[in-house]
């Protein structure tokens, strides 16, 4: 992953921006896929509804505003996710397939639904996940130790201090430094 301090949500809107949106493909096709596959449809069919997913995003993102105040990328993205399933489903309407889950399509649609919070919880682990997997390879092992066993651990910053030998303050750097690049790589996809 690239450093940059300019947030992946900004990257994509420019169509030309290939880094951008490969990095964008790879973070989102195995959440989308996930999903697809609970509202149970068939796997011939996933692969081709995450890449409906993926191109309306593609069209719609040079005319996305993130504001937060009007919502999260998150959820917008679930909307597309849920109207590309129900698209599915009126298409496929007279050919028989296996039973569908209206019911993780309703609740996907429904941003206050347990279904919804589910889908926002593991969004933001999934997003989480490959961010610290992406930004891992920037830092010395010490660093990241020390990052990753008080923020990811929980463990009191003097105790790591002391078990890796070095100042406390460098603790809280190390922290800092991980924390500001993994807050610029967030940008829009976390809230």
């Amino acid at each position: 992953m690239s450093e940059t301090s300019t947030g992946l949500l900004l990257r994509v809107r420019d169509s030309a921006d290939h880094a951008a949106w490969s990095r964008l493909v790879t973070l989102y096709s195995p959440l989308l896929a996930s999903w697809i596959r609970r509202a149970r449809v068939p796997s011939q069919d996933a692969a081709d509804l995450v890449q409906e997913v993926l191109l309306a995003v593609a069209r719609e993102m040079p005319a996305f505003e993130y504001d937060r105040s009007r919502g999260s990328f998150r959820g917008w993205l679930r909307t597309i996710l849920t109207n590309r399933v129900r698209n599915y489903l009126r298409a496929r309407r007279t050919t028989p397939v296996e039973p569908l889950d209206n019911d993780v399509l309703e609740g996907l649609a429904d941003p206050a639904s347990e279904i919804s919070r589910s889908w926002d919880e593991e969004h933001d682990r999934h997003v989480l996940a490959r961010l610290l997997e992406a930004v891992r390879p920037g830092f010395g092992d010490g660093v990241w130790q020390a990052f990753a066993r008080v923020v990811l651990d929980g463990e009191r910053a003097a105790a790591v201090a002391a078990d890796l030998g070095v100042s406390i303050d460098s603790v809280y750097q190390a922290r800092s430094r991980v924390m500001a690049r993994l807050r610029r790589q967030a940008a829009g996809l976390l809230d």
